[in-house]
């Protein structure tokens, strides 16, 4: 194999595939990214058994064949090269070397036969869609917080995707929805279904490939493919393909969790909200994070103590006409859903201090939030 390709699309396209490398690897060549050279394109692919990331950079092949190089002592290199400067990499299978050249610069780096590095057998994906860059963002931004990170609830470490049925005033209309919960809080948002993906399975997509998709939708162009069979998700970016296995669980039945009959609503300012629940938190004790919310007649007023640090109070007015209330919540847990509200009020429906919250985007019904009240 021998290539010369720009500095800024092989940076761009390892910088891509070598966050999916883990730093430490008992399999050496899962260290390593899989070059892969003909016609007139480089593919690069990187992959940790679970998920798989391809992509394709524009190159001039002077000879077309294939290697593997470690992919983060790689990226590193051609991150330190100057701005603008070609790079020519070349490999023999014989000879077990890459060689590196770039200006004044020579490297050269060990590499492992390329038949020694893994596939991941796509497999026939049985459904197949697309959605816009925005929606994919809409979709993961306000779900990935909740995502539990317990290993021993494996079922939870990742967004459960799947097609339902919302009702729209009198009608029912199919989505698209995704949901993420922790136990502690949940996280629904939902867009019309696209075309295409009626009756596909409830798939839960681990939280490394939505963190990884989450980046590359932001380069995106405006359609990503999305393929789908009952193991497997692939998703077609421009010059991009992420495959990714699903995790192998049962999502719990969420809509048992999402309580229909909290008739206590109050109505805020979002930002005024979040600002004054971040200065009240400031004294609340690092483990449990607890703030108070006493609820009154148009007034609100955050509370916290601690007794190392004091105490703290901080009144808002607040849209609210039901009997007074006192609650307490997770301070860290309030700010992660009140950034996710884009308008400019929040409504929260309690029923009391022991129950499920619901929070919602005034001027979004697509996103719905649960939050379980704690002991203050």
């Amino acid at each position: 194999m021998k290539i010369t390709i720009e500095r800024a699309a092989l940076l761009r396209s390892l910088g891509h595939v070598q966050s999916v490398v883990e730093r430490r690897n008992t399999i050496p060549i899962l260290s390593n990214v899989l070059l892969r050279a003909e016609g007139n394109e480089l593919s690069l692919t990187a992959t940790d058994m679970d998920l798989e990331i391809v992509e394709s950079a524009q190159a001039e092949v002077l000879r077309a064949g294939a290697t593997t190089a470690p992919a983060h002592t790689l990226f590193d290199i051609v991150r330190k090269l100057p701005d603008g400067s070609q790079v020519e990499l070349e490999a023999s299978a014989e000879s077990g070397v890459m060689t590196l050249r770039s200006g004044r610069s020579n490297f050269r780096l060990g590499c492992l036969p390329t038949e020694d590095f893994p596939q991941m057998s796509g497999g026939e994906m049985a459904h197949r869609f697309s959605v816009s860059a925005a929606d994919l963002r809409t979709l993961v931004d306000r779900t990935k917080f909740a995502i539990s990170t317990e290993e021993t609830r494996y079922y939870l470490n990742g967004i459960y995707l799947h097609a339902a049925r919302a009702r729209s005033g009198e009608a029912e209309l199919p989505v698209l929805r995704a949901v993420a919960t922790d136990g502690h809080r949940l996280a629904k948002v939902e867009m019309p279904l696209p075309d295409g993906a009626d009756g596909i399975p409830g798939v839960i997509v681990p939280r490394k490939t939505v963190l990884e998709i989450r980046k590359l939708a932001d380069e995106a162009a405006d359609r990503i493919e999305i393929g789908l069979s009952e193991t497997k998700i692939r998703f077609t970016f421009d010059t991009v393909v992420v495959t990714s296995k699903l995790i192998d669980g049962t999502f719990p039945d969420y809509e048992r969790v999402i309580p229909t009959g909290n008739d206590k609503l109050m109505e805020v300012d979002a930002r005024s909200f979040a600002a004054a629940v971040d200065r009240v938190a400031t004294i609340s004790t690092e483990k449990s994070r607890a703030v108070k919310l006493a609820l009154g007649k148009g007034v609100l007023t955050l509370s916290a103590t601690s007794p190392e640090a004091g105490s703290a109070t901080e009144e808002i007015e607040v849209s609210y006409d039901s009997a007074p209330l006192e609650i307490g919540f997770n301070s860290r847990y309030l700010l992660d859903i009140t950034q996710q509200i884009e308008g400019e009020f929040a409504r929260f429906s309690m029923a009391d201090a022991a129950s499920p919250t619901v929070v919602r985007d005034v001027a979004d019904g697509a996103a719905l939030y649960v939050l379980m009240p704690m002991r203050v």
